[in-house]
């Protein structure tokens, strides 16, 4: 009888899921963030400030839980080049990861990727592979892994899956577990972005899970598919077009979102966002990014619902990542009217709300 003896591998694979573990318990839970609205209207606004990860950004839980995915599956293994189609924060977690295992870690990004966000995934010990056209990432990622024998990521397809969303720690549970002394503890609303889709649908099933009565709202920005696919049901719709938004704005439906879970979607321009970001790091006192923005707005907008048919409770969002990464973008004047963005209508709509409590587009 033959037999093959893999113990030596299984054996890397065991530490490398030890120390992964370990990481995440160096790590404390992110803030729950009391965002200032006036008492008077009986609604409070929680921000999940993902930034405190320590690769800055939401993105972090989701790189953790891709490794995981693919240590448990067999697909990484002592000697594995991990391979990924990411420009962004994505990237920058994943190849925190990867020099944890001491593994190559390769992001295929678009050639007109900032050399900010090349820098970020280069200080965490990873490379970039550059192609021309950004719909190119995901098959040139596919055919570097394959060429070296290593393994793609696919943050797209895997996101939706690799995450437990019954529990273990995820952004759902411990949402709900840190407003559980609040006035409100279950939320009227949580509002997230759909990015790859795995956010949304960890907290959708989490909450049908759960059995709360909190609703699930996805805020898109403009030329992103997202929107138009929970429209129109279609799995395979597309714009083609780049979101400015980065993060959550997508080309095409990625196969990690789940419509059926969520409850209400948004479309928000991405001045709306910009602006909205802005405001939101005059109160707070710190920039926060665009995405965080978006979320925001569609925040502000169900609140102003909420206060206009009478209603008390509490809508909770997330704050995905800090400002500091786009000084160069959302918070230069030159760069948004290179791109013809006007920012004083949503100002107006922002600075109307937060004296009245009502919504204007």
């Amino acid at each position: 009888m033959k037999s093959c003896d893999h113990s030596t591998s299984r054996d890397w694979v065991d530490n490398a899921v030890r120390l992964i573990d370990a990481d995440a318990q160096r790590s404390a839970d992110t803030h729950l963030l009391r965002y200032p609205l006036p008492v008077e209207w009986n609604v409070q606004l929680y921000l999940k400030d993902e930034s405190t990860h320590i690769t800055g950004s939401l993105k972090h839980r989701l790189a953790r839980s891709l490794f995981l995915y693919a240590l448990c599956n067999g697909q990484i293994t002592a000697n594995t080049t991990v391979v990924e189609a990411s420009s962004g924060s994505t990237a920058v977690s994943e190849a925190y990861f990867a020099k944890l295992l001491g593994l190559e870690f390769v992001a295929v990004v678009p050639a007109k990727t900032s050399p900010q966000k090349v820098a970020l995934i280069e200080a965490q010990g990873g490379r970039c592979h550059f192609v021309q056209r950004a719909p190119d990432m995901y098959p040139e990622a596919a055919r570097l892994a394959a060429e070296c024998g290593g393994h793609y990521l696919d943050q797209f397809t895997n996101a939706e899956r690799a995450t437990d969303w019954r529990g273990n720690n995820n952004i759902a549970e411990s949402i709900f577990d840190q407003m559980a002394l609040e006035t409100h503890p279950v939320p009227e609303w949580i509002v997230v972005g759909a990015g790859t889709g795995g956010t949304s649908a960890t907290i959708g099933r989490y909450i049908r899970y759960r059995r709360h009565a909190t609703r699930l709202a996805v805020v898109d920005p403009e030329n992103s598919a997202f929107y138009g696919g929970y429209e129109t049901r279609c799995a395979d719709y597309s714009t083609g077009m780049p979101s400015r938004i980065e993060g959550i704005g997508r080309p095409r439906v990625e196969p990690s979102f789940v419509p059926e879970v969520v409850d209400r979607m948004f479309e928000v321009p991405d001045a709306a966002s910009i602006a909205a970001a802005r405001h939101a790091s005059a109160v707070l006192g710190r920039r926060v990014g665009g995405s965080t923005g978006t979320n925001l707005w569609g925040a502000f907008a169900l609140i102003a619902e909420m206060i206009a048919e009478g209603r008390s409770g509490s809508v909770v969002t997330l704050l995905c990542d800090g400002g500091d990464r786009y000084a160069g973008t959302y918070y230069d004047d030159d760069w948004v009217a290179a791109q013809e963005l006007d920012l004083g209508a949503p100002t107006q709509t922002l600075e109307y709300f937060h004296a009245t409590g009502s919504w204007r587009d």
